[in-house]
């Protein structure tokens, strides 16, 4: 009898330090035959392109947005594998900020691999971050 692999494990293998506290993992495996959906980097804009001067508001409606994305694209939020995330002004009050919503998003479930970047700008005037993210799909 074969056992059937998930199509996406996330990890922390022995050696590395335990990132759990920190809303990320350091490995994700995905399955051979599953299909990728890459989400672009979504910001803190609402859907009539206003965006609130409040960092903790950017962070809120940039996952809403980045769910409303993945509900497009046939997935939900335990199919991402990998986040990328950029701050303007990163601090560790924004990582804090950042970290509580992705907690308030993922619950206690194991959360992507991610990489934060600081930057000093993004794409818009007052824009103070966004994420992108790749989710799994069966095959």
């Amino acid at each position: 009898m074969s056992t059937k692999q998930p199509l996406l494990e996330l990890s922390n293998p022995a050696g590395l330090y335990d990132p759990t506290a920190n809303g990320y993992s350091h490995v994700a495996r995905v399955a051979a035959g599953a299909r990728l959906l890459f989400i672009a980097g979504q910001g803190g804009e609402n859907a009539n392109s206003e965006l609130s001067s409040d960092f903790a508001e950017q962070v809120n409606q940039a996952l809403e947005n980045l769910q409303i994305a993945l509900r497009a694209g046939g997935a939900e939020v335990s199919q991402v594998a990998k986040l990328t995330v950029l701050i303007v002004d990163h601090s560790h009050e924004r990582l804090e900020l950042f970290g509580a919503a992705l907690h308030r998003m993922w619950g206690d479930a194991p959360k992507p691999a991610c990489t934060l970047i600081p930057v000093p700008r993004l794409a818009l005037d007052g824009m103070l971050f966004e994420i992108e993210a790749t989710a799994v799909l069966a095959g």
